[in-house]
């Protein structure tokens, strides 16, 4: 009993020194003005209260739509809502943005952001890593292919970006998280005798990830489909683009 009553004692010290170090959110005022309600955004932001830095962004942008500050809440509404967890109306709020101020400084952040909240809004998908082999054919990688595409546009159109390097890295991972349950997919479509729907599989890497280290594994599956299907002539044409895809890695790697 004496533990379970130190237990509780200490507790609540620690409760009410909590209580006591807790700054109080300042209300936004009706009065308040335009750069006061921002810099009051920017101290929650920096304090990383971001519920109550989206609720002076957002009142900021009602009160003042056309206001000096107006953009720059705009686009920090964007990092307000993915840092709260609300990765969709980062999404919503970050194309909003590149509508509205398409040749904005800041747009090339705003394509970033969309790609990076798909990326982040399935907390799963980061923790993944170790376990790609074991449950990547069992996830709905819906929103990594989202994440792929959204990232490759903003690279397409922004290469030299101050978020580039961060996008290519997160592409390499999402390439990998999707080809790997691609090409396990496909094997499982071979297993149940359904080969078109397996050469679909591996055609969707072939096409969308050259660059992965499952393109010659997804040839391999097209080969064996139209054989087990018994088409001759599409199986040695696939048979010649492997052929011609394994020469090819050997120049490479005989070059590195």
């Amino acid at each position: 009993m004496k533990f379970f009553s130190n237990l509780c004692y200490l507790l609540l010290i620690i409760f009410f020194i909590s209580c006591a170090t807790e700054k109080k959110e300042e209300p936004l005022s009706p009065a308040m003005q335009e750069k006061e309600i921002y810099d009051q955004a920017q101290e929650r932001i920096k304090s990383g209260n971001f519920s109550m830095a989206i609720t002076a962004l957002e009142t900021l942008e009602k009160r003042f739509p056309f206001g000096r500050y107006a953009q720059q809440a705009q686009a920090e509404l964007i990092y307000a809502y993915y840092e709260n967890g609300l990765y969709d109306a980062a999404v919503v709020s970050a194309e909003r943005f590149i509508s509205l101020h398409p040749r904005h400084p800041n747009t090339d952040y705003a394509y970033f952001m969309k790609g990076l909240a798909k990326f982040s809004k399935d907390r799963e998908l980061l923790s993944s890593v170790p376990l790609l082999g074991d449950l990547t054919y069992k996830r709905d990688l819906t929103l990594a292919k989202e994440s792929f595409d959204e990232l490759t546009e903003f690279i397409t159109r922004f290469p030299e970006s101050a978020y580039t390097e961060d996008a290519k890295r997160r592409m390499l991972f999402l390439r990998d998280l999707i080809a790997k349950q691609e090409i396990e997919v496909a094997e499982f479509y071979i297993e149940r005798k359904a080969y078109i729907a397996a050469v679909s599989r591996a055609d969707y890497i072939i096409s969308n990830l050259p660059n992965s280290e499952e393109v010659k594994k997804a040839l391999e599956i097209k080969v064996q489909a139209y054989d087990l299907m018994g088409k001759e002539d599409l199986k040695a044409q696939a048979l010649e683009v492997l052929n011609n895809f394994i020469e090819a890695s050997k120049k490479v790697g005989s070059k590195s």
